[in-house]
């Protein structure tokens, strides 16, 4: 699943290209964009500013540079993280937990019970069950798939807000915030370039997360792209609001003729089925990261609920059986979406 800009023409970008910044309110004035680029979690961060901004270029180097802290406290890829130590040590007893973390685990909790268990960051047994945490998928036993799930559920994290402390209540789980961590560290960015009044900028990390702070006239023009179709299935334009997209066309294994995405459900520790990509916007770059992951595992009965629940929230899903057409779910005041 990926997320591309169109550009001023109106053209779709490549996939390859990803972001092609025009601004949507002067479609016949030529523009330069300045972009900043820094490698991190697995992915290219970038801010884009306009050439009117070039003073801010300072301000987005500064901010970009947090990136390299935010992925060494979250990344379960090293043992000298925030996150490792939290698996080494949480399972023995109460672990201190530094405050914006804890924050981050905290709201992980709360859009768990607000998706019905449908985002999780405790699944890694499930995907490591299934091979995909090393990309080396196999098909488990039905015995496997359940032992994995004895270790997972965030029922089994216990948070205690008073203390800012983590403890694990069961043998075996262990954190994993990959389906969240790059929109957070987008929020985070956002929030430094803010305080230096930057107010209007793109940021995104790799092709899935991006972040709009303003959009001078209609917005920041996205196209939103997804799996076996061809061009893209509509085009967002963005005010001061995040886009996160989750897809099941890219990552997967076929075994016996039948095909098995990288995406688990924590609720039943087998792939999910049903739909082939999810894209989210709402406030905050996190949530709509976590949410593109938990309406891609859920489907369109889930996403109606919680955009039930919760207004402010927009959610675009593609079905298996129906590639061919868009749900549009809930309402953004600061999106406008034009299917196409």
């Amino acid at each position: 699943m990926s997320t591309a800009l169109s550009d001023r023409s109106g053209r779709q970008p490549s996939r390859r290209q990803f972001l092609g910044v025009g601004p949507a309110s002067e479609p016949d004035v030529a523009r330069h964009w300045l972009r900043l680029q820094r490698r991190a979690m697995a992915c290219s961060f970038e801010i884009t500013l306009d050439q009117d901004d070039a003073a801010y270029v300072p301000a987005a180097q500064t901010a970009l540079n947090h990136v390299d802290a935010i992925e060494a406290q979250l990344t379960v890829f090293r043992d000298t993280s925030a996150i490792a130590e939290l698996n080494r040590r949480a399972g023995s007893g109460e672990t201190a937990c530094e405050p914006n973390l804890f924050g981050l685990l905290s709201r992980c909790q709360e859009l768990c019970d607000d998706t019905d268990g449908a985002f999780d960051i405790t699944s890694t047994p499930l995907s490591r069950c299934w091979g995909f945490f090393r990309r080396d998928g196999r098909v488990p036993s039905d015995h496997e798939i359940e032992h994995a799930r004895t270790m997972v559920g965030m029922g089994k994290v216990r948070l205690d807000r008073a203390r800012s402390s983590v403890t694990f209540v069961a043998p075996g789980v262990e954190l994993n915030l990959g389906a969240i961590g790059k929109g957070y560290a987008l929020d985070r960015i956002a929030t430094l370039l803010r305080v230096a009044r930057v107010d209007h900028a793109l940021l995104s990390a790799g092709q899935s997360s991006v972040l709009a702070i303003g959009g001078r006239g209609r917005g920041w023009p996205i196209d939103i792209v997804s799996p076996r179709r061809v061009g893209a299935i509509a085009r967002v334009w963005l005010r001061d609001v995040a886009l996160g997209t989750s897809g099941a066309g890219t990552q997967f294994m076929i075994v016996d003729g039948r095909r098995y995405g990288h995406v688990i459900d924590p609720r039943t520790g087998r792939p999910a089925e049903g739909v082939l990509s999810a894209s989210v916007i709402c406030a905050s770059a996190a949530d709509a990261d976590a949410l593109s992951t938990a309406f891609l595992i859920g489907g369109p009965l889930l996403a109606q609920r919680y955009c039930d629940d919760h207004p402010g929230v927009l959610v675009l899903l593609t079905r298996e059986d129906d590639s061919s057409t868009t749900l549009v779910i809930g309402g953004c005041e600061n999106a406008d979406v034009a299917e196409l």
